[in-house]
């Protein structure tokens, strides 16, 4: 994967967690956003048993910023998309996360 001046989206999950029902809503949403905002996707998966599902937005080598948290009910995949972009739309005015300036026309887009 190549690196992007955007950032990445990082999915942290136990390998424990339910795959079909709790997982695959929350990355296949946090996966779509990152490829509408030309953003780079990585599930980090931890051998430690834990029941929340955590989304966070990674800058290069700046401290991983929390944008979602699925704990242990089932999450709706539309409901993600929405919590992503609106949280990457409150960064993007942030002058630490300046690189997704560049993609608020299309986090607004898709809101």
């Amino acid at each position: 994967m190549l690196s992007n001046p955007q950032g990445k989206l990082l999915v942290y999950a136990s390998t424990f967690a339910d795959h079909t029902r709790r997982l695959k809503p929350v990355s296949s949403a946090t996966e779509k956003i990152a490829r509408m905002l030309n953003l780079n996707f990585k599930i980090v998966t931890f051998r430690k048993k834990f029941a929340p599902i955590y989304v966070y937005y990674k800058n290069g080598d700046e401290e991983p910023v929390p944008l979602y948290c699925a704990h242990e009910g089932e999450s709706d995949a539309q409901e993600v998309c929405k919590v992503l972009r609106n949280m990457l739309f409150v960064l993007s005015f942030h002058p630490k996360y300046s690189a997704l300036r560049n993609a608020r026309k299309e986090i607004m887009r898709f809101s």
